[in-house]
């Protein structure tokens, strides 16, 4: 049961009980229970001298550190929420997103105030000296539905969505029944913070007693993940099914020591829940499933060895307090077996869209199942329960689409390419070009003349972050309809995944085996040296294979870095 009304209070009460154990670890310095705790205090009343406090948010631009968990329990302590903005995003897509919600108040680091910060009244830099600021916790008073945070996901209408969760519900979240296991007392910090699965990465080790393990800043090959779980002895760690299926088929290995793997956000391969468990079968393997508007996750299902591999991975049943409903157009129950959407309701169900009440009214609806007055969260998703009862995901019932672990929303792609001159259409579609592998194609249809792809891509680059840039860019005459005035998915030509223009070829035994590489990897029949991995279709889980598959040829070990800044033959070569 749930004791504390909000996350900073039970905080506060484990470290009561913990004072002396360690809370947050990273390359930067390491805090016991009562350091965080008083860290976090001493930030909260800086945070609320400048305003912070209920419905207050706080936005929070950080590269990967201890000052991150700081940060979320400082805003949390002073009374306001955490909004994380993604370092990633576009400078235009962080202003926006700071605008949209009137934030006042925003914590950064001196490496990301470097390279740029969207405008705001006030910004506090995390390595401030607070030691004039009080040690104990500031006095709040919150309601029963006051947020603990509020990130932003793709969105349909061409801007991002705001998603406001309750402390109740996160508390939910990190209290389940399912971290009861012991699992999770060294959990690796590895997901973006403005990410949801943050949520579960610091608040479930920290509400038992656990520690928080924060990986490096930057992208993280395989080797180095590796690394980090065994110097770190992670017990718990998430991986996208995307990255969770390529440490399966390169490195399975990786994952000896851990005690649990959880892997969600798309499709989990069966095969590379059989290979992680052959290797290491003292392993767990939790299929998750959920969405930000859940409070991350709402159902999990725990694989074990002895594990035979079936068609798909079941993603299990509830959460504690999670009420599952698969239903029809009308909002009535289907038989199980029988594919119908997804809805789920009780426990975990977000606040909504902040501002946004339109968009909270269209994918939050009246609960008929429920208490008088409850709502569930429509996600969009085709399921089935099986006899068994547990829920089998089968597709999308929206244009809303899943790339690299992150919610895409197609038509805020489609709206970014549009507002280019010269085009009469645009369609945006995810095309799954080999197992696992799934890439976004934008369709257009010219105004006048040919379209200037290149242009096109640059304009996507500048107000898009990168998961969500189109891997092809087609021209097409028209898009095709359906006899209903539908677009016509099926009758889209395939892409061609070939660089634009002309190319060197390889010159050399090592320019050549670093084209085989590419050429494999990318699964395109020719690459020239000048030619950019990533504008070839390549993202961050093709690039861990790559660097395997380099490693392998030409015995040489490559970061997943150097790639992202030399990402052709030639660079490539030269560095080698």
């Amino acid at each position: 049961m749930i004791m504390s009304r909000s996350v900073h209070e039970a905080f506060s009460a484990q470290a009561a009980r913990t004072p002396d154990a360690v809370a947050v670890s990273g390359s930067d310095r390491t805090l016991t229970y009562r350091e965080l705790d008083e860290r976090a205090n001493r930030l909260a009343h800086r945070l609320a001298g400048l305003g912070a406090g209920p419905d207050v948010p706080v936005a929070v631009l950080l590269e990967r550190s201890t000052d991150v968990v700081v940060t979320f329990l400082a805003a949390l302590k002073a009374g306001s929420f955490y909004q994380p903005i993604h370092s990633a995003y576009p400078a235009d897509r962080r202003q926006w997103i700071v605008d949209h919600s009137k934030a006042t108040i925003l914590v950064t680091d001196e490496a990301s105030k470097g390279l740029g910060i969207p405008s705001i009244a006030d910004v506090v830099l995390a390595s401030e000296d607070l030691a004039d600021q009080p040690a104990t916790a500031p006095a709040v008073t919150l309601d029963d539905n006051a947020p603990a945070y509020v990130m932003y996901t793709s969105g349909s209408t061409g801007e991002p969505k705001g998603v406001a969760v309750r402390h109740t519900d996160a508390l939910a979240l990190a209290l389940d029944s399912t971290w009861d296991t012991g699992n999770h007392e060294r959990v690796l910090l590895i997901a973006p913070h403005a990410f949801n699965v943050s949520t579960y990465e610091i608040w479930v080790p920290l509400l038992h007693g656990g520690t928080v393990v924060v990986a490096p800043e930057g992208k993280l090959d395989i080797p180095t993940l590796g690394s980090l779980l065994a110097a770190h002895r992670i017990t718990g760690v998430h991986l996208t099914a995307g990255l969770f299926r390529v440490v399966a088929e390169e490195a399975p290995e990786s994952l000896a020591g851990v005690r649990e793997v959880l892997t969600g956000g798309d499709v989990i391969a069966p095969t590379a829940v059989a290979r992680v468990l052959e290797v290491n079968p003292d392993l767990t393997v939790r299929a998750m499933y959920g969405a930000t508007e859940g409070t991350v996750f709402s159902t999990n299902s725990a694989i074990t060895a002895p594990y035979t591999p079936g068609p798909v991975v079941p993603v299990g049943r509830a959460m504690d307090g999670v009420a599952l409903h698969v239903l029809d157009e009308r909002l009535d129950p289907v038989p199980d077996g029988t594919v119908g959407e997804l809805y789920f309701g009780g426990v975990g169900v977000a606040l909504g869209y902040a501002g946004r009440p339109d968009l909270t009214g269209e994918r939050f609806v009246a609960n008929p199942f429920g208490e008088p007055g409850s709502r569930m969260y429509r996600t969009g998703d085709l399921v089935r329960r099986t006899p068994a009862g547990e829920i089998e995901f089968v597709g999308r019932a929206t244009d809303q689409v899943k790339i690299l672990g992150f919610r895409v929303e197609l038509a805020e792609i489609e709206a970014a390419i549009a507002g280019h001159p010269g085009l009469a259409d645009v369609a945006v579609v995810a095309r799954e070009v080999k197992a696992g592998d799934v890439r976004l194609v934008a369709y257009l249809v010219a105004d006048s003349g040919a379209p200037d792809t290149a242009a096109i891509r640059e304009r996507v680059r500048s107000r898009l972050p990168e998961y969500m840039l189109p891997a092809a860019f087609v021209v097409v005459e028209r898009l095709p309809l359906t006899a209903n005035g539908k677009l016509d998915r099926a009758a889209l030509p395939q892409p061609e995944f070939e660089a634009a223009g002309a190319s060197r070829a390889p010159s050399g035994p090592k320019e050549e085996a670093l084209c085989r590489a590419f050429s494999a990897v990318l699964g395109v029949e020719e690459v020239g040296v000048d030619d950019s991995f990533f504008d070839l279709g390549g993202h961050s889980l093709l690039a861990m294979r790559l660097l395997n598959r380099i490693r392998a040829e030409l015995g040489v070990e490559l970061k997943i870095n150097t790639l992202f800044d030399t990402p052709t033959v030639a660079g490539l070569a030269q560095l080698l």
